[in-house]
């Protein structure tokens, strides 16, 4: 069996779990609770300052992450990688088993951002190949690149992320052949012709909402504890203020919904109930599960609109209805993302790197698993139960500055049980 199994899919089996469904579910209902009870309690007003909070870090190192050199050196980095994954996609075996460029894309590059975005900030910005290329093409037309021929309108918002992500996590989870290297390669300089062409026109602020990897790692970051302030400081900060600071841009909900969505139906094409209606199915392997893969991420989002649609009733109207608790669903979305992944990038990420320093030999085996089953499984419940209630918290402390506070509490209590709901069914495709 090639091991890109085990790429496409992170989830341990349910029957890992150390203990009893009912005890799983029954304390994240009760953590999700307790919190909501005592925020209401302790939490009556705002403390968020979102960009304008975080104390500035010392001087030398705001220099240091300034310099020309460190930016270029990380500039020559990321065409340095994608250079070599290119070159492994084009003259390289087409087997995942021989060929690091699939596990460079799906492990190293999509599952490595996540806690590379969580610690360092929005590292794809930095490394990005497409913006260095962009830039460079402007400097031989002698044009800025913050030049654009048009203003990028403010209702693209993240709609061209969010279609990005779409069309990328349908590649690696419903398309024919998701390691095949003419498909990887293909989709990629597809993808890239299609950023260039936006920036030529837009100019390079394209690339922060609109390429769907720079702005996937630009939205993680908004968790890490380093952040740049409104004045434009490098500062440490809490978390959640960072995460407040999310811009409420249109497409936001779009690219949460996909992030929990993919993570979702993810989970569940491991479940032999999927496989064997992928196995059976009349309408095929690839329309089955690209229907799946829609059917999850629609779900997630008309739950959310749903919600979103009770808070009005029940707290009044808000500004941007939609977007302004949006932010509450990026811890739930991390949250997934380490529960099903964390395991994937311990093993597969070091038997990548092994089959690229083996130059086209068989990959060697990953390493024994970081995690005995008992400790995965509550790595991956705490996971999901820790990200609902970091947004649990960041949707309170949104929901006391925008409503009036005799009805700040009832209009969270839609939020609370579209929270619950997301929960459980996390917690239900660890254990199916």
């Amino acid at each position: 069996m090639s091991s890109w199994t085990g790429l496409a899919h992170g989830v341990g089996a349910g029957h890992d779990l150390p203990i009893p469904a009912f005890h799983a579910y029954a304390g994240a209902f009760a953590a999700l609770l307790v919190s909501f009870l005592a925020l209401g309690l302790l939490w009556p007003r705002s403390r968020f300052r979102g960009d304008r909070a975080g104390r500035p870090l010392p001087a030398r190192v705001q220099r240091w992450a300034r310099a020309p050199a460190l930016r270029a050196g990380l500039r020559v980095l990321g065409l340095a990688a994608t250079a070599a994954v290119l070159l492994h996609l084009l003259l390289g075996p087409d087997d995942p088993e021989r060929n690091p460029a699939p596990g460079t894309v799906y492990v190293l590059f999509w599952v490595g951002l996540v806690p590379a975005s969580l610690l360092l900030g929005p590292v794809w910005r930095l490394l990005n190949p497409l913006r260095t290329l962009h830039t460079l093409g402007c400097r031989v037309v002698h044009r800025s690149p913050a030049e654009p021929f048009r203003r990028l309108p403010q209702r693209v918002g993240y709609w061209p992320a969010a279609a990005g992500l779409l069309a990328f996590t349908w590649l690696e989870l419903a398309s024919p052949a998701p390691a095949s290297a003419s498909a990887l390669l293909a989709f990629l300089l597809a993808y890239a012709s299609v950023q260039l062409a936006g920036a030529a026109v837009f100019g390079s602020d394209w690339f922060d909402r609109c390429d769907a990897f720079e702005a996937y790692s630009g939205l993680l970051a908004r968790l890490a504890p380093i952040g740049r302030r409104a004045d434009g400081q490098l500062v440490v900060r809490g978390p959640l203020h960072g995460l407040d600071g999310t811009p409420p841009a249109p497409g936001l909900v779009a690219v949460m919904c996909v992030l929990l969505g993919s993570t979702a139906y993810d989970g569940a094409s491991g479940t032999p109930s999927w496989i064997t209606t992928l196995q059976t199915s009349p309408l095929g392997r690839t329309a089955t599960a690209t229907l799946g893969l829609l059917g999850g991420t629609a779900a997630v989002a008309a739950l959310y609109v749903v919600g979103a649609g009770a808070a009005r009733l029940m707290a009044g109207p808000v500004r941007r209805p939609l977007t302004t608790f949006a932010h509450s669903l990026l811890p739930i979305a991390i949250g997934y993302l380490v529960a099903h992944y964390s395991s994937l990038l311990a093993t597969e990420g070091p038997r990548t790197v092994l089959t690229a320093m083996g130059s086209g030999a068989a990959g060697p085996p990953g390493p024994e698993p970081p995690f005995s089953p008992g400790g995965l499984a509550t790595l991956q419940v705490t996971s999901v139960v820790t990200g609902h209630v970091l947004g649990v918290v960041a949707a309170h402390d949104r929901s006391v500055r925008v409503h009036p506070p005799e009805r700040a509490l009832a209009g969270e209590v839609p939020l609370l049980v579209l929270m619950i709901v997301y929960t459980l069914g996390g917690i239900g495709l660890l254990i199916s």
